[in-house]
């Protein structure tokens, strides 16, 4: 087994500590607008969708904004008793740069998606029954459909991630941008696993096409709860800096476009 850690906020630069604090805020204003409105991420997300149906995707034709080419979509699928669903979360096309090239090495006995219409995963992202976020988790290829990238090509790439309109909820689009930025770290991780048990299982099984193997699935997983990992980056930023005043406030940030 190859381990996957859990990032931790010691290991953060001042700049990174900044940035996922700062997202962490904006997390935090969109998450009280959508309670004080008696609601949560996937009640939003799910309203006026009708019937929800394992392995359908919600909303109905996905999300996609065409400034940033990010995308993305919640269903549900997988037998854990802890998760209601999860959103699979994507970049497209152009928000690609051209010169990053699809990993090579692999048989593709499978077509991956080429020209306009590449993709790369980022992260699927594990909600509870109470609409909240409980853990982040990698998958094969053949889960997503996507152009397979090297890890680290795809991490370059995570701050591209914004959803910035208002369909089919202005509030859960940023919620969503401002969660992969606060776990951009633990992204990155599940990403470099996702690539070691990838190049194991290649090792183990040569002539096999191991992206489109139906028996790995999820490559990795982590648990996540936003309240704590904000509350980690805080108590850093304040044993690093003796002085709370240049702290970035939950309270005092807000979402500004």
């Amino acid at each position: 087994m190859i381990e996957l850690t859990t990032p931790r906020a010691a290991e953060l630069d001042d700049l990174t500590l900044k940035e996922l604090m700062e997202a962490g805020a904006e997390l935090d204003t969109c998450t009280r607008a959508l309670t004080k409105g008696g609601i949560n991420v996937v009640g939003e997300l799910l309203r006026g969708q009708g019937t929800f149906y394992e392995m359908d995707h919600y909303p109905e034709g996905d999300v996609y904004d065409a400034d940033h080419h990010a995308q993305y979509y919640y269903h549900a699928h997988r037998d854990d008793a802890d998760e209601h669903g999860h959103f699979h979360t994507f970049l497209r096309g152009s928000a690609l740069p051209d010169n990053m090239i699809p990993a090579t090495g692999f048989q593709e006995t499978q077509p991956w998606p080429r020209g306009e219409d590449v993709v790369a995963h980022l992260v699927a992202i594990s909600m509870d029954v109470w609409g909240k976020p409980i853990g982040l988790f990698a998958t094969n290829r053949w889960v997503t459909d996507e152009t397979w990238f090297s890890a680290e090509d795809v991490i370059r790439q995570i701050e591209r991630f914004q959803v910035d309109h208002a369909w089919p909820s202005w509030a859960v689009n940023l919620w969503l941008s401002a969660l992969i930025r606060l776990y951009r770290p633990h992204i990155e991780q599940l990403l470099r696993h996702r690539d070691a048990v990838i190049a194991r299982r290649h090792l183990e099984t040569p002539d096999t096409d191991v992206l489109e193997d139906r028996s790995l699935e999820i490559t990795g997983q982590l648990a996540i709860t936003p309240d704590q990992w904000q509350e980690a980056l805080a108590r850093e930023w304040r044993n690093r800096h003796l002085s709370t005043a240049d702290t970035p406030s939950r309270q005092q940030s807000h979402v500004s476009h």
